[in-house]
């Protein structure tokens, strides 16, 4: 998501971002612990990605502490966020407050302000917090949240008045399907005008999306968008160089996501593609400027 914010920001959109608190891993997860918060670190991130302010307070926000002590592996932005939670009472006034320190254009907005955990069920057995679900995806056969959760009236509100809705690249499981466990948002993207479309993952995901083709992250959104499904689908058609592809899968066991279109036929979903992916300090990520492009060009389509 933070990659694709990026590029999103540099077009002449309004773009409001929706993002879950159910992260329990590394950092976030200590602070939401021991602070009893909702999970800042998905929220940390996008904020350095929507941010117009110079790369010095930048790499301050991105600083994280390396000495052992209380404070290791905690980064700045994580800390910030957690006292401004004290302050002002709410992850979403903190973050509205960061909006502002950081002249973000656009809206950022936790999914929730509660303290919640995702649940993986499979018949009597669960798969407690994030970081457990994305390791026992295969045993999962439904996704759920420890509690109901409480929507932001902003965010119905924002899913209402969009023009696009749009599925970011990320984990499938962990990070994109959780916005679909509440009945809220559902019953909101059920009521809304406007199209959906995933932007789909370039490569997999060890754990969660082994053997994953476009058709196959599509197949898993559509079953738990209920009543909608995915429109339009953004997909990378150009493989990465096979020795970079061998070194990926041998060094993260990932392996490039393949567009098979043939799968795509009776979906009904409106495929755009392009060679969409990047390599940056040996990490294959979606291009920012190009996907941001394709979805700016598809917006202005819907103008015409």
């Amino acid at each position: 998501m933070s990659v694709l914010l990026s590029g999103l920001k540099q077009f002449p959109i309004d773009v409001t971002t929706v993002i879950t608190v159910s992260d329990n891993g590394s950092s976030t997860g200590v602070l939401k612990q021991e602070l009893d918060i909702p999970a800042v670190g998905d929220v940390g991130k996008v904020l350095i990605s929507m941010a117009n302010v110079d790369e010095d307070f930048l790499q301050l926000l991105r600083y994280r502490f390396s000495k052992d002590g209380s404070l290791y592996n905690h980064p700045v932005r994580n800390i910030m966020l957690a006292a401004l939670i004290d302050l002002k009472g709410s992850l979403s006034e903190a973050t509205g407050y960061m909006c502002r320190l950081l002249n973000v254009k656009g809206t950022v907005l936790p999914l929730t302000e509660e303290k919640v955990e995702l649940v993986g069920k499979n018949g009597r057995h669960e798969y407690f917090g994030q970081v457990a679900v994305s390791r026992n995806v295969k045993n999962i056969r439904k996704l759920d949240y420890d509690h109901s959760i409480h929507i932001s009236e902003k965010v119905i509100e924002k899913i209402g008045e969009a023009d696009l809705i749009v599925f970011s690249p990320g984990s499938l499981y962990t990070s994109i399907l959780p916005h679909l466990l509440s009945r809220d948002v559902l019953k909101a993207l059920t009521r809304a005008r406007a199209p959906i479309m995933y932007v789909c993952n370039i490569v997999t995901q060890p754990g969660e999306t082994d053997g994953y083709t476009v058709g196959d992250h599509l197949h898993v959104l559509n079953r738990y968008l209920k009543n909608r499904k995915v429109d339009i689908v953004l997909a990378n058609n150009k493989p990465p160089e096979p020795e970079i592809a061998e070194h990926y899968l041998q060094a993260e066991g990932k392996e490039p996501v393949p567009l098979v279109r043939e799968e795509l036929e009776g979906l009904k979903v409106e495929l755009i593609e392009d060679a969409l992916l990047t390599i940056e300090n040996n990490t294959i990520r979606h291009n920012a400027l190009k996907t941001a492009f394709q979805i700016f060009a598809f917006l202005m389509r819907q103008e015409n």
